[in-house]
């Protein structure tokens, strides 16, 4: 199971660290964690996803340079920090887990485990 926190209605260029974490299964067991959006009257996107051993970290290209992806395991737990935080961020954010495939195409194979979501909400 997993659990996305973190969430809240923000200003324009502030900041937000996302949680998503991890029961009844470890993150010593070699997952992949990546994080997904979806906006109103929008298709999901992949924002951001870092591999077990956290080797691999890879960024939406809407998100470069403004947000980093970080593991603490003896917590279970994965962060998603946004800086700079605009209006087009504003959707519901995801966490997913699948055995590490080195952060590689999200399409396949699936995410096994999925979080709830957790709201972002910024205002011009």
């Amino acid at each position: 199971q997993l659990q996305a926190s973190g969430g809240g209605f923000v200003e324009s260029g502030t900041s937000l660290t996302l949680s998503c974490t991890m029961s009844g299964f470890s993150l010593a067991h070699l997952y992949e964690i990546r994080w997904f959006r979806q906006a109103p009257g929008k298709e999901r996107e992949e924002v951001s996803c870092v591999s077990d051993n956290s080797d691999r970290r890879t960024y939406a290209d809407s998100l470069k340079g403004r947000s980093a992806i970080s593991t603490d395991k003896n917590k279970n737990t994965v962060y998603l920090r946004m800086d700079d935080l605009k209006p087009e961020d504003t959707a519901v954010y995801f966490c997913a887990a699948r055995a590490d495939h080195g952060c590689s195409d999200p399409r396949a194979p699936k995410y096994v485990y999925w979080g709830q979501g957790t709201q972002v909400t910024v205002s011009a």
